[in-house]
């Protein structure tokens, strides 16, 4: 299983500097790839391993690019052709895609080293801290809040600078899968140690056993927001009070991230301790965002971000976290699968057919619940009726704050 971990990074003003100097480089070199690829006849365009033989030659014609880790030039190539290959995906899947653009310098702000050219020393540091060793760049001092697990292998390091001017070092990680714990036995998954996932608009999460977790409450931190974006306005572009104006804005915006990825850590972590398995809507993220005029909301939810996060855990804590098919789940009734089409603003669940009534939201949890069953292989249990899996009056719903599951989860993440 690969994953990273992710360090906050406090490089001297002269390390500082050779950081810029690198991300500034290798931008180029991907804006040169990108060039070459681009020009190049369409019934020959080059491949990475094309592109990645090139670079003795165009470090010998520009010397600039001499002044990068072989890997490290290596691994700006690649991201060219990921990038390339993800266009060509999003393509195939009908999306209207133009090309790779030009990197601005305001655009490309990381670098990553490939299997070889840095050194993690745990024990250079003081306690809390330890340092990353760049070639080409040199030594880098990292806040050390957790260590590299015993039985991960790093395979890459990345050094990055975000918007706000705070540098982060990240390492990609590999883990043995015969290191990680055993996923319970399929035939031992029932109703009662399962659970259906509703992502929702009026709460964050509703699932199939009749809980519901509420919003994260980030009001102030958009007012916050919408104040910055304001003073910015008044700024004039170019000037430092514009540059200093812009790092708050960045600062706000990061804020609201990382109290999301926070939350959206305690609900996964809840979620795969709680249950041995885990069934959840394979969501179609960009055409929600542009359907129901809800756009804001759906994007602050960070659902795929939610979704991956969920597979993770469920490696990590040996859970079985399964996507299922979501057309339907809203409009199709839990109890005998007849369709009534619902507005957005339609709360509740009501089949004209079978007379099941529920929390519109409820039903399609239920719905997710079975979908996953079957994803698996399983039949419905006709002795555990759909009705038992939740209440049908939305008053005896078990509705979760924010600060508990805040509460819940904070044990691990």
């Amino acid at each position: 299983m690969e994953h990273s971990y992710r360090y906050r990074a406090y490089p001297t003003e002269g390390v500082a500097d050779e950081l810029e100097h690198q991300v500034d480089i290798h931008r180029q070199l991907y804006n040169h790839v990108r060039w070459d690829y681009t020009n190049s006849p369409v019934d020959a365009k080059p491949s990475e391993f094309d592109q990645n033989n090139k670079l003795p030659e165009w470090k010998q014609k520009w010397p600039v690019f001499a002044e990068t880790y072989s890997k490290a030039a290596q691994a700006t190539v690649a991201r060219f052709h990921r990038n390339l290959s993800n266009l060509r995906k999003q393509k195939e899947n009908g999306h209207t895609v133009g090309r790779l653009k030009r990197q601005a310098p305001t655009d490309y702000r990381s670098v990553t080293y490939n299997q070889s050219g840095f050194d993690l020393d745990e024990k250079r540091g003081q306690d809390g801290f330890a340092y990353v060793r760049f070639s080409k760049v040199g030594w880098v001092k990292i806040r050390y809040s957790r260590p590299i697990p015993a039985d991960s292998s790093i395979k890459e390091a990345t050094f990055k600078k975000e918007t706000t001017g705070e540098w982060f070092v990240s390492f990609g990680l590999e883990i043995d899968d015969a290191n990680l714990p055993e996923k319970p036995d399929v035939d031992s998954l029932n109703p009662s140690n399962s659970v259906g996932i509703d992502l929702g608009i009026l709460n964050y999460i509703h699932t199939s056993d009749g809980k519901t977790v509420d919003w994260l409450d980030l009001e102030g931190e958009y007012e916050r927001l919408r104040r910055a974006h304001r003073k910015l306005s008044r700024k004039e572009h170019g000037s430092n009070n514009y540059e200093n104006q812009r790092v708050e804005v960045a600062k706000a915006k990061r804020d609201i991230h990382r109290k999301v990825l926070d939350y959206q850590h305690k609900i996964t972590t809840w979620l795969v301790k709680e249950y041995d398995a885990v069934f959840v809507e394979d969501l179609n993220v960009q055409s929600m965002l542009r359907a129901d005029g809800s756009g804001r909301n759906k994007q602050d939810a960070a659902w795929r971000q939610f979704i991956t996060l969920l597979e993770y855990k469920g490696d990590v804590y040996g859970t079985h976290v399964v996507q299922v098919e979501a057309a339907g789940t809203t409009k199709e009734c839990a109890v005998c699968g007849v369709e009534s089409s619902k507005s957005i603003w339609v709360r509740e669940h009501s089949c004209p057919s079978c007379g099941f009534e529920t929390d519109r939201d409820a039903n399609a949890a239920m719905n997710v619940l079975q979908r996953g069953f079957s994803e698996l292989g399983l039949g419905w249990p006709e002795s555990t009726p759909v009705e038992t899996v939740t209440a049908t009056d939305t008053a005896d719903l078990q509705r979760m704050s924010a600060s508990h599951v805040i509460e819940t989860g904070s044990l691990s993440t």
